[in-house]
């Protein structure tokens, strides 16, 4: 149901003009800041230049590193400060430091009780993301909070589970939101009054109640408009701007949602996942011109759609019972460049492999075994690529060939390793600074020289 919007009038232009950013606390100037999920448009892309690339005689220097709570996250950096979202003990953490020295500057905890019904960690799997003077963080039981990026103090919360029914998914909320205009734009996916309290107790049968996808007011935290029967996934959203035309694309649990992010008017709704219990969508569709790529990984594979107002087109899409498909990403998000897409396709940790395939046919171009599950970076020409063991590799890839050109696994005073499974966190750059996370540490490393 699509819900006034005079919170916004009202609300927003005072808002706006009395917002004062906080000062820059950055010293290195060339490069851009990564204050959102996977960086500028949601892309794994980053615009800097200059790296390094001959890794094995000169590898990338550490400048910091720490030991962090219990995420899956990945980092947020803004003005000279990173942002990350962790937990320690039964407190969900958002802990702001300097960005190029660690230090910290404050935290903002709130209580959280998640317990994860498979067996993995209880920490918040989404990112922070980063608005002005306001960052937003999304937890693991649903808990929606908005602090000020200068003092860490609170501005608003939302208790998502509480307030729309939310029915707990296998490995609770892994869905980060987004910043459209005025609007905090996020996959909730509640259920009606008596719904079971989780997907196991449901036997998988848990019906929507109109908001699938909520758009908060990004200042206040009051609800603008909320959309569709669809359910959670871990996939994120991400926006676009195709002939003039704002859309948001959701890969929801049940497919992708094409929808006008001022609105919450849906245009269309593909249907897209696998019929076993414990599958998930969980890789962020890929926006090329008008054309929308979603992958998955428990077979059924991939598929690219041409958009338009009120519908799509398909342009091919895996057969969901061909044994090979196209690609099939599993929490990792594909990179496009130039007609081709790179990614890491496969469920499981041993037959994982880095592919590369053509955007037009989906026709597999070439295949690299041995990585595991992998997340990527597109920097400088080169793929920054680091492997769920923590392995960091720096690669040259065409459509044509694989080709790494340096390997870093890299290690603590006593050989230990800095970086340990799992790390499903995608590499970031900032400012010539690149940051990578494992199972309990971040490290920063100097990528670019200044």
């Amino acid at each position: 149901m699509i819900l006034p919007l005079l919170v916004l009038l009202i609300c927003c232009p005072s808002l706006a003009a009395e917002e004062t950013l906080p000062a820059e606390l950055g010293s290195r100037r060339a490069g851009i800041d990564w204050p959102d999920f996977l960086g500028p448009g949601r892309a794994s892309k980053s615009p800097e230049q200059g790296i390094r690339t001959d890794w094995n005689e000169n590898p990338p220097r550490i400048v910091w590193q720490l030991e962090l709570g219990t995420s899956y996250g990945m980092p947020a950096i803004s003005r000279g400060r990173l942002l990350h979202f962790d937990r320690h003990g039964d407190q969900a953490r958002l802990t702001c430091r300097e960005s190029e020295t660690g230090r910290e500057l404050w935290r903002y905890e709130h209580e959280t009780a998640y317990s994860d019904m498979l067996g993995y960690n209880n920490g918040p799997r989404c990112s922070p993301v980063v608005d002005g003077n306001r960052v937003y963080t999304y937890s693991a039981e649903g808990q929606l909070h908005c602090v000020s990026l200068d003092e860490g103090k609170k501005i608003w919360s939302v208790d998502t589970f509480e307030r729309f029914g939310v029915v707990q998914n296998f490995f609770g909320v892994g869905s980060t939101p987004i910043v459209a205009d005025e609007l905090l734009i996020v996959n909730v996916g509640g259920s009606p009054p008596g719904s079971p309290p989780d997907i196991y107790s449901a036997q998988g049968q848990v019906e929507g109640n109109g908001t699938g996808v909520v758009a908060f007011d990004k200042w206040t935290g009051e609800v603008a408009w909320q959309a569709s029967d669809e359910l959670a996934s871990y996939a994120s959203p991400v926006l676009a701007t195709i002939e003039d035309r704002p859309w948001c694309f959701l890969f929801a649990r049940g497919g992708l949602l094409g929808l006008d992010p001022r609105s919450g008017e849906v245009d269309f709704h593909f249907p897209w996942r696998a019929q076993m219990l414990e599958s998930v969508n969980a890789s962020c569709p890929v926006v090329i011109g008008k054309r929308v790529f979603i992958s998955e990984t428990y077979r059924v594979g991939s598929a690219l759609l041409e958009v338009r107002p009120g519908g799509y087109d398909v342009v091919w899409q895996d057969e969901q019972r061909a044994r090979d498909k196209s690609l099939e990403l599993h929490w990792n998000t594909a990179v496009h460049h130039e007609g081709y897409l790179y990614g890491s396709s496969g469920r499981h940790r041993a037959p994982a492999e880095l592919r590369c395939i053509e955007l037009e046919t989906g026709k597999v171009r070439w295949n690299e075994p041995g990585l595991g599950r992998s997340s990527l970076l597109q920097i400088d020409g080169h793929f920054i690529c680091l492997s769920e063991d923590g392995t960091l590799r720096l690669l040259r890839v065409t459509p044509e060939r694989y080709e790494l050109l340096g390997e870093l696994s890299l290690q603590d005073d006593d050989a230990q390793p800095l970086l340990k499974y799992p790390a499903w966190a995608a590499p970031i750059v900032s400012h010539g600074l690149l940051y990578v996370r494992g199972k309990d540490r971040l490290v920063c490393l100097e990528l670019i020289a200044e």
